[in-house]
């Protein structure tokens, strides 16, 4: 059996934790690439020789250049509740992020108001709520500054099209490696230094509590930088 270009986390009858890797889209998209929930299903498929299509349930996103933790449901009911916890705000997501510059405050929540322009992809943050703007709220925590970078541990309130991204770059703090957003002066060439390394949620089924550590790849740059197990206690991802 081919191994598949992602790693899982965990896997029972009713979801499957895996761990994303950057540049690929969550799902399918115009540009046509291949994505992570079509690897998945086809991971599925060859494994367990089932014939026509697995259902696999695409119930949250990360950017493309974002790399971390996702939970994807294999069933209907597990879809559905996933999908409720997520919008109610009781899914626990946490990031780390390299930010040029050094944020202000050590930490804060920030509270912005976000448009995104669909033509181009991109969103801004406004202070005050404006026509179609919806509600952006994350918590920020600097873990160490190292020669005009930041590590930052930020958890999303909110799950809005770039959030963290535009959010801190509002502050005048972009993320390093983000093109999009102003953070590659400092970083040409590199990725971007998004990593979603906490997901907690209620087991759709369970009802147990499910919680999925990992670390970004601390070998490259700008995660290289610092001592990451110093500030946070992650896993690194199992090699299934």
């Amino acid at each position: 059996m081919t191994k598949p270009p992602f790693t899982i986390l965990h896997e029972d009858n009713h979801i499957i934790v895996v761990v994303k890797p950057q540049g690929i889209p969550s799902q399918s998209d115009k540009s046509g690439d291949s994505d992570l929930l079509s690897q998945i299903k086809d991971h599925i498929k060859e494994r367990d020789n089932k014939p026509g299509n697995v259902f696999v349930g695409l119930v949250h996103r990360l950017d493309r250049p974002t790399g971390g933790v996702m939970v994807f449901a294999k069933t209907s009911k597990a879809a559905a509740r996933l999908s409720e916890q997520f919008a109610s705000g009781d899914i626990t997501k946490k990031y780390l992020a390299v930010v040029v510059g050094e944020p202000r405050d050590k930490s804060a929540r920030l509270r912005h108001f976000l448009t995104k322009n669909s033509h181009t992809n991109i969103s801004m943050a406004h202070i005050a709520k404006v026509t179609d703007s919806k509600e952006a709220v994350l918590d920020y925590k600097s873990l160490e500054f190292a020669d005009r970078i930041t590590l930052v541990d930020i958890r999303l309130i909110t799950g809005r099209s770039h959030q963290a991204r535009v959010q801190m770059q509002k502050i005048g703090c972009p993320i390093f490696g983000d093109t999009k957003y102003g953070g590659d002066t400092l970083a040409k060439g590199h990725n971007l230094a998004l990593w979603a390394y906490e997901l907690q949620f209620e087991h759709p089924v369970q009802k147990t509590t499910m919680v999925f550590k990992v670390f970004p790849p601390e070998e490259q740059v700008p995660w290289k930088y610092f001592v990451l197990d110093r500030w946070i206690d992650v896993s690194k991802p199992i090699d299934n």
